[in-house]
């Protein structure tokens, strides 16, 4: 056996070791800090136990009895590390998110809509319009636009009447709720 792949047996060995001897504590102490997060949790031990495989000159100079305190210290970084990067970016969101989220302000179609109505109100004849103009755009009474128009409320009526029917024949489909 070569020296490079003693070193590389004794070192995994030794992390082998540290995970048996302080994994289960730093995942118990890990999860208290992602709030049961245990996929976050679990990464951080892994994470923890990396550093401590990197560095194994901070290991061999502690002042503790045990490495416990260093792992722990190390993890808690670790976790305040990872909680300030995930709070500095955007809120990750997934596909579910978009079935749940608000539509668009889209006016699209009522844009459209006016300008067809524009339009049709435009072949009406002038009496049909100011009449449809007074009733519905400018909200008045049919006694406050026969007023006025100078015409008689019954003369109003007539020609909301017929002016409507001829709207609903100029923009067949509008108006109509679907079956």
């Amino acid at each position: 056996m070569t020296i490079a792949l003693a070193r590389r047996t004794a070192d995994e060995q030794a992390l082998a070791r540290l995970h048996r001897e302080h994994g289960k504590a730093l995942l118990g102490f890990l999860l208290a800090l992602t709030y049961g997060d245990r996929h976050r949790a679990e990464d951080l031990v892994q994470e923890t136990l990396f550093r401590a495989w990197k560095h194994p000159e901070a290991l061999e100079n502690t002042d503790h009895v045990s490495l416990r305190p260093w792992l722990y210290t190390v993890a808690r970084r670790l976790a305040i590390d990872a909680r300030r990067a995930r709070l500095s970016r955007p809120a990750e969101v997934g596909p579910d998110a978009l079935d749940q989220s608000p539509a668009a302000d889209d006016r699209t179609e009522q844009s459209v809509a006016a300008l067809d109505l524009h339009r049709a109100l435009g072949s009406l004849t002038r009496e049909h319009r100011a009449v449809l103009v007074q009733l519905y755009f400018r909200g008045a009474s049919v006694r406050e636009a026969a007023d006025v128009l100078g015409v008689p409320a019954g003369t109003v009526k007539s020609r909301a009447h017929y002016a409507l029917r001829s709207l609903r024949e100029l923009l067949p489909g509008y108006g109509r709720t679907p079956a």
